[in-house]
């Protein structure tokens, strides 16, 4: 692997782990300040820097790169500039998720792509393990997301981001 993929897959990996951590928070009603930070800056890098591999036609990869900054481009105003008051809380919670599962869909097709083990299970990425992993990774996804909803939107009231990070 060249410096510029493992750059790119590490701050793929950050984007993951940061954005699990998030929801899992957010399902406690807690919203952290920097690892929120942390999770919209490296889900969006993640986004960035896989269009600049070299290509010859519209990946499925770079339509989810898409996808994910047009997700963010909402979760981002819902946070920073209406500071989650009303429906906006409700749009960055879903935004987020949405963001962290396309990242995480990634993840699944890559390993099964890369891993010997797994690309044995699925040289063409249509087989049933493939369906499989993919689909209880959908389910886990809103399933997070409902409770991530519903108990943060509960649990406080909307907040002062400014004040909450100094």
């Amino acid at each position: 692997m060249d410096t510029f993929t493992l750059i790119h897959v590490a701050i793929s990996l950050v984007a993951i782990a940061t954005g699990f951590l998030l929801i899992a928070a957010l399902a406690k009603g807690k919203l952290p300040p920097r690892l929120t930070d942390v999770f919209l800056i490296t889900t969006a890098l993640t986004s960035i820097t896989g269009f600049f591999f070299p290509f010859v036609h519209i990946t499925p990869g770079m339509v989810l790169g898409i996808l994910s900054l047009l997700v963010l481009a909402v979760a981002v105003p819902a946070l920073y500039v209406f500071k989650l008051a009303g429906h906006w809380r409700t749009a960055f919670v879903i935004s987020s998720i949405i963001a962290l599962y396309f990242n995480f869909f990634v993840l699944i097709v890559q390993s099964f792509q890369k891993v010997p083990s797994l690309h044995t299970l699925a040289p063409k990425g249509n087989e049933p393990p493939f369906a499989i992993a993919q689909g209880i990774s959908l389910v886990m996804f809103i399933v997070m997301g409902t409770l991530a909803v519903k108990r943060f939107k509960v649990a406080s009231p909307p907040i002062e981001i400014r004040a909450a990070r100094a």
